[in-house]
């Protein structure tokens, strides 16, 4: 092992490994979550998650992380494609446009939806101004998803796009030569080129859709939780930083199964070994 790697290997120490084995510690024991000396070997946090109304929030949790990444990823391919076909300069300045956005905090780009969909909101201002009355749009799934779509699509858009860019042009035009359609061209040459972008877009879309808890409070008004809410309490307001862990662990089990199916489907890891297994 060479030296150069040890700054790296001490900082996967101190900021992955140990965190880690901390939310380990605490998800299989019980006792005062302040007090160590109270600590006690159990799996009761876990048994506690199996309840409907847990597996109910995961569920909820999970369904509309699955909705916002097909609603991404209905949007951005198109979105992806169009982009790549554009001159490099027009091109350029397009992946800015989804980029400057992401340079803003997370916290204040949902925050900005307030104002938009909110009972005074602009929106709102509009539809009493043509004479209707305000539409109820904040606090329900459909604003979570918004949001959701909003601040993930450039998760979608970006990696899509990325494959989509080197696609060899010379296979395209030797498809059209052949007699392929541009729909036959499409399917049977870009579609299938572009998988591991769609692969890893969907990936890195349901991650933080399934674990988000800023969206679902902010836009969802705290009406149905969504499990990284569920979390949220354990640690900042219950004070049960045991099943909070427990949770933490069953969620991110969860996200390395489907991290794991994912890239089944992706022939391209699996060729170079990169697979999960």
């Amino acid at each position: 092992m060479k030296k150069a790697s040890y700054p790296y290997l001490i900082w996967m120490g101190i900021f992955i490994l140990i965190p880690l084995f901390l939310v380990l510690y605490f998800a299989f024991t019980v006792g005062d979550s302040q007090n160590l000396s109270t600590f006690q070997f159990s799996l009761a946090n876990f048994k506690r998650f199996i309840n409907p109304i847990y597996l109910k929030v995961l569920g909820r949790s999970v369904n509309l992380a699955v909705v916002s990444t097909i609603l991404c990823l209905i949007i951005g391919y198109p979105m992806a494609l169009i982009i790549s076909k554009e001159k490099a300069r027009k091109r350029n300045l397009m992946i800015l446009m989804f980029v400057i956005p992401m340079w803003m905090n997370f916290l204040l780009r949902t925050y900005a939806w307030l104002t938009l969909l909110g009972k005074n909101g602009f929106i709102n201002y509009l539809v009493t101004k043509i004479g209707f009355q305000p539409l109820d749009l904040m606090y329900n799934d459909t604003a979570v998803l918004l949001g959701m779509v909003y601040n993930f699509l450039p998760f979608m858009v970006l990696p899509i796009y990325s494959v989509l860019v080197k696609i060899d042009k010379n296979l395209i035009e030797a498809a059209e030569d052949l007699g392929a359609n541009k729909m036959e061209v499409f399917s049977k040459v870009i579609l299938p080129l572009s998988i591991p972008g769609i692969i890893t877009g969907i990936t890195m879309v349901f991650i933080p859709a399934v674990s988000t808890f800023i969206i679902s409070s902010l836009l969802g008004g705290n009406k149905s939780n969504l499990i990284g809410n569920l979390i949220e309490q354990q640690f900042r307001w219950t004070g049960d930083w045991h099943f909070g862990s427990s949770m933490s662990i069953i969620l991110m089990v969860f996200i390395l199964l489907t991290m794991a199916l994912t890239s089944k489907f992706d022939k391209e890891k699996e060729g170079g070994g990169g697979g999960l297994w």
